[in-house]
């Protein structure tokens, strides 16, 4: 009896664990992504090997929004010992800005926003940009909401993949990325 209800943990706890937005990482090397920045010109995320980056869908007007003061936070206090924060403005679950021009405009002056951002992209919905969908292509995530996380290895391998509720700088991101941090 106590092994089937074992084997009937072992089925159960993956399936929770991917309901609840956590993947596991995956070992294939992120191939390199270009994104339009909002303040025109790219990004291009080749420029960040040898770096944790922490890439978050973000938007505006929805309840989570506190969190880019967090992401704020840690691109002040881990940008330079070579954490990347990168926020990718998304209007697929309709809660952001109708313009690249005003979401900047916003995050600057609500949340003193000076990390990297990109121009408003779908990541979830439609022809999502190539980032997100070689992240569902390598873990099966797919951001179901606003502010869902993926943790990139120096390397550029997936680290982690999390969903809204876990903060960026919580415990389980921040043990995720500090051993890459340089000292």
């Amino acid at each position: 009896m106590r092994r089937r209800l074992f084997l009937s943990f072992a089925t159960v706890i993956p399936a929770v664990v991917t309901g609840i937005g956590l993947q596991r990482a995956r070992a294939a090397p992120a191939p390199g992504f270009t994104f339009p920045s909002i303040d025109g010109g790219a990004l291009d995320s080749v420029d960040w090997r040898g770096s944790p980056v922490l890439v978050v869908n973000t938007a505006s007007l929805c309840g989570f929004a506190g969190q880019l003061r967090d992401m704020q936070a840690m691109h002040e206090e881990y940008g330079p010992r070579g954490l990347v924060v990168l926020a990718v403005p998304s209007n697929d679950f309709d809660q952001e800005l109708e313009d690249a021009k005003k979401v900047k405009e916003y995050c600057t002056l609500e949340y003193g926003i000076t990390l990297p951002m990109t121009d408003i992209l779908p990541v979830a919905r439609g022809e999502v940009h190539p980032f997100y969908a070689w992240v569902r292509q390598q873990t099966g995530f797919v951001p179901k909401w606003n502010f869902a996380k993926v943790l990139l290895g120096p390397d550029g391998q997936i680290l982690g993949t999390w969903g809204s509720f876990t903060k960026p700088d919580g415990k389980t991101i921040h043990t995720a990325f500090a051993p890459y941090l340089s000292a």
